[in-house]
């Protein structure tokens, strides 16, 4: 399985289906008015965590894709797909609008990226939804969604073997957001080295302490 970010929540994933032939999924495209370069990006299957413009440029994204927009449950092409209802901080605390977590399992590898998760914590129910995570795709960058800090409890609630911070300050992203540096400061660890691409099987996950995956977008 290859997993690449390019910035903001917008991630791809390549890993074996049905028959064992590769799959790509495509998680949160963004368009070009966030500011940063809109990648070219094909797909089986592309996932939107919610309804706002730096989350859902579908049209970005070229193929003939199976679209999956909201919660429920999911099994195309080898892959199974949850969508599990939870809360996204719209306007600092004031309102709460609707995101949507995924959970998506191929290669006996589950993954759960959480969109713009605004909940300071989850609900039991989401819990025992979400199940065991291997690699977790959380949210760092605050202002819109949890900070660094609230991001170390939402850790210590799933209890991933890996972690890769996402939605976070970005030279040229127009969103103002916190710095991966704050987050980092939080866990008290210097920044890993980028890697353009994680590549992982499911026997190089530890059941180790956690480690931090920082993507180069």
């Amino acid at each position: 399985m290859n997993i690449i970010w390019y910035g903001q929540s917008c991630f791809k994933i390549t890993a074996n289906g049905k028959n064992n032939e590769a799959v790509e999924i495509v998680i949160d495209p963004f368009p070009e008015e966030l500011g940063l370069k809109v990648p070219k990006l094909s797909a089986n299957i592309v996932l939107s965590t919610h309804d706002h413009a730096d989350h859902n440029n579908v049209k970005a994204v070229s193929g003939t894709p199976f679209f999956i927009l909201g919660p429920g449950e999911y099994d195309t092409k080898g892959v199974f797909i949850q969508g599990i209802s939870a809360f996204h901080d719209n306007s600092g605390g004031k309102e709460k609008g609707k995101n949507v977590i995924y959970t998506i399992e191929s290669e006996d590898i589950r993954i759960c990226h959480l969109g713009d998760l605004g909940q300071k914590e989850l609900a039991k129910e989401q819990l025992e939804e979400i199940g065991n995570v291997d690699i977790l795709m959380i949210p760092i960058g605050g202002n819109y969604t949890i900070d660094g800090k609230e991001a170390l409890d939402i850790m210590a609630q799933i209890e991933p073997r890996i972690i890769i911070p996402m939605h976070y300050s970005l030279p040229k992203l127009e969103t103002k957001l916190d710095g991966l540096d704050k987050f980092l400061k939080h866990l008290g660890i210097k920044s890993p080295e980028p890697l353009q691409k994680l590549s992982v099987k499911k026997k190089d996950l530890s059941d180790d302490e956690a480690k931090i995956v920082v993507l180069q977008p």
